[in-house]
């Protein structure tokens, strides 16, 4: 068998040798903070969020919403991709019995007026 001495160099190495990783917060807890959330965009990646902003630091915060009603007859959906694509509002309303009151405004997104149901994680950009 193997010595455990033999590999605790080994494993101390491998250890410090891992990324850290991103500090993430919550978009709660960041608006709480006086963080300003900047519109609608997408990142580097192509994920749509918001930057939210203060004091020079930035956070990114992912979107989770799917789909989203645009006006009173529109909707809107979301592509892991980056893409939007529109949704006919009545058909999806008939797939599911009614409205979805659950579902945020397109335009509410597109300003940074968010609920906190809507934003996924927040990480810190350099």
């Amino acid at each position: 068998m193997f010595k455990h001495s033999t590999f605790a160099p080994l494993f101390a190495v491998a250890l410090f040798c891992l990324p850290v990783g991103a500090q993430a917060e919550s978009f709660k807890s960041l608006t709480g903070q006086g963080y300003a959330v900047g519109p609608l965009a997408k990142n580097k990646a192509g994920i749509w969020g918001w930057t939210l902003m203060k004091s020079g630091t930035r956070y990114f915060c992912e979107m989770k919403v799917g789909v989203a009603y645009s006006g009173k007859k529109g909707m809107i959906g979301f592509t892991s991709s980056g893409r939007t694509i529109s949704i006919d509002r009545a058909t999806y309303e008939a797939s599911i019995g009614g409205p979805d009151a659950s579902l945020p405004q397109y335009e509410d997104l597109k300003a940074g007026r968010l609920r906190a149901s809507d934003v996924g994680s927040c990480r810190k950009q350099a």
